[in-house]
């Protein structure tokens, strides 16, 4: 009995340190705040990756749309490359402790009424960088098609699953004191051919990922 009661004090005393510990660690971390690294911005974006260029001017969004997307930076650019077409969005955010975070296009799409359908990823080959996978979605309002493919990306990763880049969010954040990030995103229309509408996408994709770095830091 005196060896159990004895095992049972040195539990609560274990566990009373290490809650005091974690205590002590957490509120350091919260007073410390968000680690801050250099980077560019997403307007210096290159308006040439291989061989797409820009066409037109940069996309910008009405107050309420900005409001709802509480991106720190972005950027929404169309590009053409040998008559093909298709766009890049990225939108990146300093920090996600304030509750503003990513916006998954699952979501936000079928509000704005599109249908997406045919999920599946596909692998983005940067130049630079290891290939990683992508999202990949066949969309539709009424009579427009379009392919999408997108990520999430930020602190040197690059995934597919939202549920994986809030856990990488969570590790940095207590590891490395950061949680900036982007979603990237990249839309075609999708024609007569799904096939040649994904390898566009995933062409411009791949050469918009060698750029990106400098725009949302490892």
């Amino acid at each position: 009995m005196m060896k159990k009661a004895w095992q049972n004090s040195i539990r609560f005393w274990l566990l009373l340190a290490v809650l005091i510990v974690s205590g002590v660690v957490i509120n350091a971390w919260e007073r410390a705040g968000e680690a801050q690294v250099s980077r560019k911005l997403l307007k210096e974006f290159p308006q040439q990756v291989g061989s797409w260029r820009q066409q037109g001017d940069d996309v910008r969004f009405d107050d309420e749309t900005q409001s709802v997307l509480r991106a720190d930076d972005y950027v929404s650019r169309n590009f053409e490359s040998n008559g093909r077409i298709a766009s890049l969005y990225v939108g990146y955010y300093a920090t996600q402790r304030n509750g503003a975070t990513y916006h998954s296009p699952l979501n936000c799409l079928p509000g704005a009424g599109w249908v997406m359908s045919d999920g599946a990823t596909v692998t983005i080959t940067p130049a630079v960088g290891p290939p990683f996978e992508a999202n990949r979605y066949v969309l539709q309002n009424g009579n427009q098609k379009a392919l999408m493919v997108y990520w999430y990306q930020g602190r040197g990763k690059a995934v597919a699953s939202e549920y994986w880049a809030k856990v990488y969010t969570v590790m940095d954040g207590v590891r490395r004191r950061r949680s900036d990030g982007a979603l990237v995103r990249v839309m075609t229309p999708m024609g007569d051919s799904p096939a040649q509408a994904e390898k566009s996408a995933v062409e411009l994709a791949s050469q918009a990922a060698n750029e990106l770095p400098a725009f949302v830091p490892n």
